[in-house]
């Protein structure tokens, strides 16, 4: 079995009294994509400093390609493309320049490839940073993180601000990316809808740690979301076995559970309801599940 791109084991990091990663355990293969959603401060960007060697683990070990990346950076950086949220670039070149300039850090540099993508997503190489667009800036980050033919993508809320079809151009880029190569990708959203078409396996940060880390999957057919309904009217969420989020009042309720349908089924009954639809919950529904709202009692319903 080939060793992991990415190995994680017990990172810890505190910011005071905050614990933003705690006792985290990770680890990525070739291949894939990767995909980390959470809500906002939940640790995904911290998670990735980490693997960049941006941060030093205070607890726990970090290890890329099997490299440290605080002690080898050279190592893991020259294999890694990475494009950030900020995509800070220098504003006084061209996009032909910045290509050129980066092609001197990066002895895999394929112009050719670059050029492609600057075809494919209608980009000017004439044009000049200052002058792009926040979409094109983004697809000139993509660019500059895929030209080098990295075996690593580090993609940190790379659609954030973006429209629809600048999202699909550069979700596309990657994914052929991975399917041309077989090259690994981490992808840092809180677009779940995008994930979900996207990755092949997800991991949910919460408070600094993993609620769940498996295969897309695996993790849609765990997950249901089931319509119920009611004779009589309920004054207040009835509660079920395996249910995590309630919705709704009155005689319809929604829920997402985690117990087979048919144990759900006979729960139901037994309090004198009936199933309506049931189906696999999506991602953004499962996560809004497990990130604590286990209950909402939706009176305008």
């Amino acid at each position: 079995m080939n060793a992991p791109i990415v190995e994680v084991k017990g990172l810890t990091r505190r910011y005071g009294d905050n614990r933003a990663l705690d006792n985290i355990d990770f680890s990525v293969g070739a291949g894939r994509v990767y995909g980390l959603v959470g809500a906002n401060g939940a640790g995904k960007t911290t998670l990735l400093k980490h693997l960049l060697g941006l941060l030093r683990p205070q607890a726990g070990t970090v290890r890329v390609f099997g490299d440290d990346p605080i002690r080898h950076p050279g190592r893991v950086l020259k294999r890694i493309g990475y494009l950030s949220e900020q995509r800070d670039m220098p504003e006084w070149m061209r996009i032909s320049e910045f290509l050129s300039y980066l092609q001197a850090f990066h002895p895999t540099w394929d112009m050719r490839f670059a050029y492609e993508l600057v075809d494919t997503f209608k980009l000017d190489a004439d044009r000049k940073i200052s002058a792009l667009s926040q979409g094109m800036r983004a697809q000139t980050g993509i660019i500059a993180a895929l030209a080098h033919r990295p075996e690593l993508l580090i993609l940190d809320e790379p659609s954030n601000g973006l429209d629809a079809v600048v999202r699909l151009d550069i979700i596309d880029a990657v994914i052929r990316t991975v399917a041309d190569e077989g090259r690994c990708v981490i992808f840092s959203s809180h677009l779940l809808d995008e994930m979900e078409r996207t990755c092949d396996h997800v991991t949910m940060i919460q408070d600094g740690r993993i609620t769940f880390d498996c295969d897309l999957d695996a993790i849609k057919e765990t997950y249901r979301f089931t319509r119920v309904t009611f004779a009589v009217h309920q004054a207040q969420p009835p509660i079920f076995p395996g249910a995590l989020l309630t919705h709704g009042g009155g005689h319809s309720w929604h829920m997402v559970h985690d117990v087979p349908i048919e144990q759900f089924r006979t729960a139901v009954h037994s309090a004198g309801g009936e199933i309506f639809e049931s189906r696999m919950a999506t991602l953004e529904e499962i996560f809004l599940a497990r990130a604590g709202r286990s209950v909402r009692h939706d009176k305008a319903a």
